[in-house]
């Protein structure tokens, strides 16, 4: 049995924090409490795809948040 959460041929979701922090999703799986789904659900490639158009600063929103005075 293959993990779900590396199958290439299965549907993802994107998710996101509140923290603007990303993850990768199957659909069958329930989106756990603290995220939502932000894209998808579509094929790994194209979910990966968003990830890393989207993703562009890796630090958490409230260090960002701070950094610029607010």
């Amino acid at each position: 049995m293959t993990n779900p959460f590396e199958d290439p041929d299965a549907a993802y979701l994107v998710l996101r924090n509140a923290e603007h922090q990303y993850s990768l999703w199957p659909v069958f799986v329930d989106v756990p409490s603290g995220w939502d789904a932000v894209f998808g659900a579509a094929p790994r490639d194209d979910c990966d795809a968003y990830i890393e158009a989207t993703w562009t600063d890796m630090r958490p929103k409230s260090l960002i948040d701070a950094m610029n005075g607010e």
